[in-house]
């Protein structure tokens, strides 16, 4: 798979699961679909250079919490987006929490199907 395809399946599994996010909570504004797909893509930004950061700053934390303090900074995430794209509104943390949680779970599901398949190396005789 090319650089691009991986990106654009990486795209339009977030913008999914975001989309599935804002079907299922009331607060949760998305005024159009460029509004999603360009929050889709703010999240991912965010995810790729900041989270890894903020993960490290709050690592005893999240290895107090088992991992779970990862869905605050998810959501923490969110509601920067939320302020960063007009036409994408979150209202308050716990919305964003629950988003996170959702997102994070339909995104595992969907790149659990879309990924491609390993293939074990074959042992020579």
């Amino acid at each position: 798979m090319t650089g691009f395809t991986r990106f654009a399946l990486k795209w339009t599994t977030s913008a999914v699961s975001l989309a599935l996010a804002a079907w299922l909570l009331h607060g949760i504004t998305v005024v159009s679909g460029w509004s999603l797909l360009l929050a889709a893509l703010c999240i991912g930004l965010l995810n790729a250079f900041l989270r890894p950061i903020v993960i490290l700053l709050t690592l005893p934390l999240n290895i107090l919490t088992l991992g779970l303090f990862t869905f605050v900074i998810n959501a923490g995430l969110v509601l920067i987006t939320s302020e960063i794209v007009k036409g994408f509104k979150v209202e308050g943390f716990w919305t964003a929490l629950i988003a996170a949680v959702i997102m994070s779970g339909v995104s595992f599901m969907l790149n659990l199907l879309l990924s491609e398949p390993r293939v074990k190396p074959s042992k020579e005789n």
